[in-house]
C-alpha cells in the first residue's frame, strides 16, 4: 500500500468512527443554517467552460447533463432492469390503465410471488400492491401509479423519497426549505405530486455552485441530529460537520431508511433518537405508542418497515471499514475515456470489478459473486423461517379471537406479533438481502422467529413469560373502505 492510499484509508477509517456509534436523544426541527453546504472543491469531468448556469432552481437532470455529460449518460442507465439471483428486477409488459399511467413495463409483483406477504400486511396498503423495486428513473412514476396511492389516501410526505423535491421545498416555503418540507408533508398526495417534476436528480445531492455533496432533506437533518445527540454532540449540523466519507453515505441515507409520518401534520420522521438497531427503533415506536395499522386478521398494532438500508449498513463490516454506499453502488469507472463516478446506481453484483475489486483485488469476480450469493441465500433461508413463524402466529391469534379470547388476553400475543413481524420486515424490506450486515440480519431473523413462536406459546400457556417486556400499544382504527364505483350512466333515449 503506497503512502497516498494508506493516508486515504486511515482518514476514511477515522471518519467511519463518527458514523457508527449507537445513539439516543430527541430530534429538533432542522434549521436554515444546516442547508449551507460544506465547500469542497470538485473536479469536473471536462475542463471545458460551463455550458449552462446551474442554480438552486435547476432540478432537471438533463440541464445538469450539459455540464456533466458522462455522469448524466450513466444516470440515464437507471432505466435498465436486470435480475440478480436474489434481487434486481426484470421488465414485464404493462397495458396502461389510463392517462395517469404512462408505464409500458412493470416489475414482478412480490405479493403474488410470495402470498405470505399479503398475510403479514393484511389490512395495509402493501397487501394490495407491492412490486420489485427498480432504478431511480422509475421512482416517481411507480409511486404515482401504485394502488397504494391510487386506492388509498396518502400524504405528500411520501414524495420525500420518490422525487427531486429540493426546489419544491424552496418554492412552497418561500425560500425556507423547512417550512416547505412541512407544507408538502401535510398536503394530500394528489396535490403535492403536482409540485414535483422529476425523480431524484443531481440537485438533491450536489450544491450546484461547487458540486459538493450535501444533505437536502430536513427529515435526515433532524434524524441524524437526534442520533448524534445521544453521543453528546448537541446541535449537530450535518452540512457543516459531516466528513466527506460520511456524506458519501448520508446523501443516500436521506431516502434509504426506516421512517414514519408523525402526528396529524404527517411530518416525515426518522425514529433514530434511541439508535439505529431494530430493537432501538422498536423501543422508539413503543414509547410513542405508534402503530402503522390494525392488522386485519389478528388485530395487532402492526408496524411496516420501509427500506432501512442505511440502518442495516451501519451494523456491518463495510460501514466499520468506511466503505460507503457510493463506493459500491457508484464506483469510479472509466467511461468513454473519462474517470467518473458511475451514476447508474445499481447492484454491485452487476459491476463486481469496479465495485468490489478495488478492495478485494486478489479474489476473482466469480469468487466474489459466490460469496455474495452465499450470504443472500442463507439470509433467504432465515427470512423464510421467520416469515413462516409470523404467519403461523397471525393465524393462531385470529383463531383465538374468533374463539372468544378477549382483547386483554390477546395483548401479549399481538405485541409479540408486532415485534416479530417488524423484525422480519426490517430484513425483508431492506434491499441487500442481508449483505449490508450479514450477522445482524441473521440475528434479527433468528430473534423474529423466536418471538413469533413465543407468541404461540402465550396463546397455549397463560403462565408463559415472554423474553421481552410486553407493551400495550393501541391499534389504530382500520382504514375506510374504498368508495364504491359509480353505477354506469343510464343510456340516453
Amino acid at each position: 500500500m503506497n503512502l497516498t492510499t494508506r493516508s486515504r484509508v486511515l482518514a476514511a477509517a477515522a471518519a467511519a468512527l463518527t458514523i457508527l456509534a449507537a445513539t439516543t436523544g430527541s430530534a429538533a426541527p432542522a434549521t436554515k443554517a444546516q442547508l449551507a453546504p460544506v465547500k469542497r472543491p470538485v473536479v469536473k469531468s471536462s475542463p471545458a467552460a460551463p455550458k449552462v448556469e446551474l442554480t438552486e432552481e435547476t432540478d432537471d437532470p438533463a440541464v445538469w447533463g450539459r455540464e456533466y455529460p458522462a455522469e448524466y449518460e450513466t444516470y440515464l442507465k437507471t432505466t435498465d432492469m436486470v435480475r440478480t439471483r436474489y434481487g434486481g428486477s426484470e421488465a414485464f409488459p404493462w397495458k396502461s390503465t389510463g392517462a395517469d399511467d404512462p408505464r409500458t413495463t412493470v416489475t414482478q409483483s412480490k405479493i403474488d410471488d410470495d402470498p405470505r406477504l399479503k398475510a403479514i400486511w393484511a389490512g395495509y396498503a402493501f397487501s394490495i400492491d407491492f412490486r420489485e423495486e427498480r432504478g431511480h428513473a422509475y421512482m416517481l412514476v411507480d409511486q404515482r401509479t401504485t394502488k397504494r396511492v391510487t386506492e388509498r389516501k396518502q400524504p405528500g410526505a411520501c414524495l420525500n423519497c420518490h422525487a427531486s423535491i429540493w426546489v419544491a421545498f424552496r418554492k412552497a416555503g418561500d425560500g425556507d426549505v423547512v417550512k416547505g418540507f412541512e407544507k408538502l408533508n401535510a398536503l394530500p398526495y394528489g396535490e403535492a405530486t403536482k409540485l414535483v417534476n422529476h425523480p431524484v436528480s443531481c440537485i438533491d445531492c450536489h450544491d450546484p455552485a461547487t458540486m459538493a455533496l450535501r444533505v437536502t432533506r430536513p427529515a435526515f437533518m433532524e434524524g441524524i441530529r437526534a442520533w448524534k445527540a445521544s453521543r453528546g454532540i448537541a446541535g449537530y449540523d450535518v452540512n457543516k460537520q459531516a466528513s466527506q466519507a460520511e456524506l458519501r453515505a448520508f446523501v443516500c441515507g436521506q431516502c434509504h431508511v426506516e421512517y414514519y409520518f408523525k402526528g396529524p401534520e404527517k411530518r416525515l420522521t426518522f425514529p433514530w433518537s434511541k439508535g439505529l438497531q431494530v430493537e432501538q427503533i422498536t423501543a422508539y415506536y413503543d414509547e410513542a405508542k405508534f402503530a402503522d395499522w390494525r392488522h386485519a386478521k389478528s388485530g395487532a398494532p402492526a408496524l411496516k418497515a420501509q427500506h432501512p438500508e442505511f440502518e442495516l449498513w451501519n451494523q456491518g463490516i463495510h460501514a466499520r471499514s468506511a466503505v460507503t454506499c457510493v463506493d459500491c453502488h457508484m464506483p469510479e469507472i472509466t467511461f468513454k475515456g473519462q474517470r467518473i463516478t458511475d451514476h447508474q446506481v445499481n447492484s454491485p453484483v452487476l459491476k463486481l470489478e469496479a465495485a468490489c475489486g478495488k478492495c478485494h483485488a486478489k479474489w476473482p469476480a466469480t469468487e466474489l459473486k459466490a460469496r455474495v450469493e452465499q450470504i443472500q441465500g442463507r439470509t433467504t433461508e432465515l427470512r423464510d423461517a421467520a416469515m413462516n413463524a409470523v404467519v403461523a402466529l397471525i393465524a393462531d391469534v385470529e383463531k383465538a379471537a374468533a374463539a372468544g379470547r378477549t382483547d386483554a388476553e390477546l395483548v401479549a400475543p399481538r405485541y409479540l406479533q408486532r415485534r416479530a413481524q417488524f423484525m422480519t420486515d426490517f430484513v425483508e424490506a431492506e434491499n441487500s438481502v442481508g449483505f449490508h450486515a450479514p450477522q445482524e440480519a441473521a440475528r434479527i431473523l433468528g430473534l423474529a422467529a423466536d418471538l413469533a413462536r413465543q407468541g404461540q406459546l402465550v396463546l397455549r400457556d397463560a403462565t408463559f413469560k415472554p423474553s421481552v417486556p410486553v407493551v400495550d400499544v393501541p391499534a389504530p382504527p382500520p382504514p375506510p373502505a374504498p368508495a364504491a364505483a359509480a353505477p354506469p350512466a343510464a343510456p340516453v333515449k
